[in-house]
């Protein structure tokens, strides 16, 4: 499905950008992967080779617009091309909003939101020349719904939903396709750590009943990437269980 596209992914070195960067390399895309310590990658760049697929790690701090724009320029020199960019960098720093620091809202703000639009800016230009591509966008039902304790977390990814669907009536006209998913509880070593109590009750609002994997993600990632949803742009879909309909 993916045979002869190259494949950008930030925040690759593990869980969902992982499971992605996998997921393409199996559909055949040759895989840049970009995180903020490029020691980081060598589990998920072992992952693309074993698919067959090339593979080129890059360290990327997404919140040094300057350095996103040198990296862009220097990924579109080594491969030729880019078709594919998945904004999946992101952080958490929780708390209540009358205890957060500035410091934590400005962190998860400029990581999540900031870093999406630096990426997305430096594609954007390549994209269009060629008339053709396609930007996935890593949201959160968080970012729809809101939840106590995450207001960094919420205003970062409501933003990232707005700006998917601002991004894409810019695009459009140069055949390039801007869409977003946006997960619920995902499997990760942070629910894992969660007393049995808490993944309960965390799992009573789940209609499905159990949590996401990375995989699942991944699945309809790839979906929006390629081309059986050519005609489908600045949507968000939730992965979710249900939780968010």
């Amino acid at each position: 499905m993916f045979e002869g596209k190259i494949a950008v992914i930030t925040g690759a070195a593990r869980g969902i950008g992982q499971a992605i960067a996998w997921n393409l390399a199996a559909g055949g895309a040759d895989i840049v992967l970009c995180d903020i310590k490029e020691e980081w990658l060598q589990e998920t760049a072992d992952g693309v080779k074993k698919a067959g697929r090339r593979v080129w790690c890059f360290e990327l701090d997404v919140t040094d617009t300057d350095a996103v724009q040198k990296a862009f320029t220097e990924i579109a020199a080594a491969t030729g091309t880019i078709d594919i960019l998945v904004n999946n960098a992101g952080i958490t720093r929780d708390g209540l909003l009358m205890r957060m620091s500035e410091e934590d809202w400005d962190a998860v703000l400029t990581v999540n939101l900031k870093g999406t639009f630096s990426c997305t800016k430096a594609v954007s230009r390549i994209m269009m020349k060629q008339r053709s591509g396609s930007i996935v966008n890593i949201a959160s039902i968080i970012g729809l719904m809101g939840n106590a304790g995450q207001a960094n977390y919420a205003a970062s990814k409501g933003g990232v939903i707005s700006f998917t669907k601002s991004v894409a009536k810019e695009l459009a006209s140069r055949g390039v396709r801007v869409n977003a998913v946006a997960p619920g509880f995902i499997s990760s070593k942070m629910t894992d750590a969660l007393s049995e109590e808490v993944r309960q009750k965390m799992l009573e609002a789940i209609p499905l009943a159990r949590f996401g994997n990375p995989e699942d993600v991944a699945d309809v990632v790839a979906f929006l990437a390629g081309d059986r949803s050519a005609y489908i742009t600045g949507e968000v879909i939730n992965i979710s269980g249900g939780m968010v309909m």
